[in-house]
């Protein structure tokens, strides 16, 4: 398949935002995120990229179809659930180029994007003056009964990266879980990199 990436920022993320949530509802709806998404709830999530400055999304798109995207942000942007953790671990938020959400339709998988999606993010954050960039992952245990067996974790894909875990640094962030009523906290482990 061919897939085309692009660098959005002002404009052009503002009118990707919409496809975005789309995109969060369907791949997140999958482990280890079994995120139950609406529409109604991403785009007010979804609205402070458009906000704010230095904030990009890299795109891959097949032809005007958007089938994948990346996102970052400064992280004292950020949400506090985000920044908080890095602040009691005694980081410097102003330094942190946050690495937000990473989605890609699985056809579209093992073509290289998601090493582009990371070379984008992190080349912006070059550009923009930060030191490190950094980025949270779910964890659920290995014995959660919606675990496939065929499942492949991303550490070693993160670790080629340069990423690492942050000891004792996680991040607690709500929502709802396929099939549940209610939202509950997951959390969610910080890897980072210096740039």
């Amino acid at each position: 398949m061919s897939t085309r990436i692009e660098i959005l920022t002002g404009e052009a993320l503002g009118a990707a935002l919409e496809d975005l949530a789309r995109l969060r509802i369907e791949v997140f709806r999958a482990w280890p995120y079994l995120y139950e998404g609406s529409m109604d709830y991403e785009r007010g999530y979804l609205e402070r990229y458009e906000k704010t400055k230095g904030a990009v999304i890299v795109g891959a798109f097949d032809g005007d179809r958007l089938v994948g995207a990346a996102t970052g942000e400064p992280l004292e942007e950020e949400v506090i659930q985000f920044r908080a953790p890095f602040e009691d671990k005694g980081l410097d938020p102003k330094t942190i180029f946050y690495l937000a959400e990473s989605v890609l339709l699985p056809a579209y998988r093992g073509q290289g994007i998601g090493h582009r999606f990371f070379d984008e993010r992190e080349a912006h954050a070059r550009r923009l003056g930060f030191q490190a960039t950094a980025f949270c992952a779910v964890v659920r245990p290995d014995s959660h009964p919606l675990r496939p067996a065929d499942y492949q974790p991303l550490d070693d894909f993160w670790k080629k990266r340069g990423y690492d875990k942050l000891n004792g640094v996680r991040v607690h962030f709500p929502w709802r879980d396929v099939g549940e009523e209610h939202e509950t906290e997951k959390p969610m482990q910080v890897w980072m990199r210096h740039l």
